[in-house]
């Protein structure tokens, strides 16, 4: 009778340092959670500056249809430049099919890149089942956001202005784009040296 009295005191005993333990797991996820919020993917150094107003580039899309990128439209627009030898952006695609349906009621999707074989584009499109999305070969577009790798987005408000743009491998980058427009924050970058302004502002305050 004593031993099980006591096996069941153990029992307890376990039970609340386990308790304990997940408790503690729990709250250091939520402080990592906030130390690597999203907050924008990594953004390469462009020719426009985040904020500004983008000038309006018609483009013809690879189906014959006229198609303006920047400029106010009143809905907001994803271009995400990829190519068919990239395989990150190959493996980005279901994660925007996806988002094209979830962001639907505000945002607008394009695909971009570059090249002179239209033919090859036009069977990457079939191949990839990406015939709901818009694409254009421009190299001049690439250019005029200072794409240099891929996968690269730039993302455009409303209203014409350059909201966030970045290399985003991941889905995790690709609604970090968003979550920078519903917070003002536009990149990694700028994350980073505001919460060190906010630490050193708050040191200095103890000091």
């Amino acid at each position: 009778m004593t031993f099980l009295i006591a096996s069941q005191i153990v029992l307890w005993i376990g039970l609340l340092v386990l308790g304990v333990v997940c408790f503690a797991l729990a709250r250091q996820v939520g402080v990592l959670h906030q130390r690597i919020a999203p907050a924008g993917a990594l953004s390469i150094r462009q020719p426009l500056k985040l904020g500004e107003l983008t000038p309006q580039v018609t483009v013809t899309s690879l189906d014959g249809a006229a198609l303006a990128i920047g400029g106010a439209r009143g809905r907001s627009q994803l271009v995400l430049f990829i190519s068919p030898d990239c395989t990150i952006c190959a493996a980005l695609l279901p994660s925007l099919r996806s988002t094209k349906g979830a962001e639907r009621q505000w945002l607008d999707i394009v695909l971009a890149s570059d090249g002179d074989d239209p033919q090859r584009h036009a069977a990457y499109v079939r191949d990839k089942g990406l015939t709901q999305f818009p694409y254009v070969l421009s190299e001049q577009l690439g250019r005029s956001f200072g794409v240099s790798k891929l996968p690269y987005a730039v993302l455009i408000d409303e209203q014409g202005r350059l909201v966030a743009t970045g290399l985003v491998n991941t889905r995790e980058h690709l609604e970090s784009l968003f979550v920078a427009k519903e917070t003002g924050v536009s990149s990694i970058q700028q994350f980073i040296a505001e919460r060190g302004h906010k630490r050193a502002s708050s040191g200095e305050q103890r000091g």
